[in-house]
């Protein structure tokens, strides 16, 4: 019996702390990451509606094909046809892709609209500048805040360092040594640009990706509805290291991220324990409380 307690109590644990980081690639994934904004769910909505075109159409052209082969031949058909055109065949295949396209150009251009329409005037605006290979983010506020986030070197001692030894929580090849933090239920305007070569900026989970240019600035917002800690990449060949590039963004309480604040404009490293501490404790208590 206390060896199912046991069990069930650390199941419990594991369940709170995936939830709160619970959108990360998983291994042979083929569907979006869970999401966790209004437009992601738009995105994975649009995805799904869309198939129901693509399925049937792909069979559809298969099985043409196919029966085509088959009935066409060489054996069957030694002296093949001459035929030039079909207008019944002419006016199907014209108007039927029309009719596909305008039900999806109608959904798209919908989507398309809401992705840079924000629901409200965004509260706070950071600038996401790319660099071969990490990023800087500042803060605009009216004392802003600036620092550089770049991946976590990959061993015992760096991870040690940071607090950040658990691999579930903070994968190889994503987690970074600074993350950005945001809070919760909160509408973030993005202006990403780069400093030398081309980037992109993407976070799968909030469905939003844009490109990082020399020279110009490019905005994107989103409103993260779930607390935790989401991850992204740089989406744009970039250089050698393109691929350890990753984008960390952690999604807190109104109080955690004023606190946070506070506390990061003096001391960022200080800051960001703290807060990994008291995002654990809140864990561990919901844990108990289950």
């Amino acid at each position: 019996m206390k060896k199912f307690l046991a069990s069930a109590g650390a199941a419990a644990v594991s369940f709170v702390s995936s939830a709160a980081f619970a959108a990360q690639p998983e291994p042979w994934q083929t569907r979006f990451q869970p999401a966790v904004t209004d437009i992601m769910r738009q995105t994975t909505w649009f995805e799904q509606y869309t198939l129901w075109f693509i399925v049937p159409i792909t069979l559809l052209v298969l099985v043409l094909l196919a029966y085509c082969i088959w009935k066409f031949r060489e054996s069957a058909n030694p002296v093949p046809s001459r035929t030039s055109h079909n207008t019944l065949i002419e006016v199907i295949w014209t108007i039927g892709p029309v009719i596909v396209l305008l039900f999806i150009a109608v959904p798209s251009f919908q989507l398309l609209t809401a992705q840079y329409t924000p629901p409200e005037e965004p509260a706070l605006t950071l600038k996401a500048t790319g660099n071969q290979w990490n990023w800087d983010y500042e803060y605009q506020i009216e004392e802003p805040l600036s620092f550089n986030s770049a991946m976590l070197p990959d061993t015992p001692e760096d991870r040690k360092a940071a607090g950040k030894e658990d691999r579930a929580a903070y994968p190889r090849l994503l987690a970074v040594d600074n993350e950005v933090v945001v809070p919760v239920n909160t509408t973030v305007r993005v202006l990403v640009t780069a400093s030398d070569v081309m980037h992109a900026f993407a976070m799968p989970a909030f469905g939003i990706k844009t490109d990082a240019v020399p020279g110009r600035i490019n905005e994107v917002w989103f409103k993260a509805e779930k607390e935790g800690l989401y991850y992204g990449q740089c989406s744009e060949l970039c250089g050698k290291d393109h691929a350890f590039m990753p984008i960390a963004i952690r999604v807190v309480t109104d109080e955690q991220y004023n606190t946070w604040l506070t506390a990061a404009k003096a001391d960022l490293a200080g800051a960001n324990r703290a807060l990994m501490a008291a995002i654990d404790g809140a864990n561990k208590v919901a844990s108990a409380g289950n």
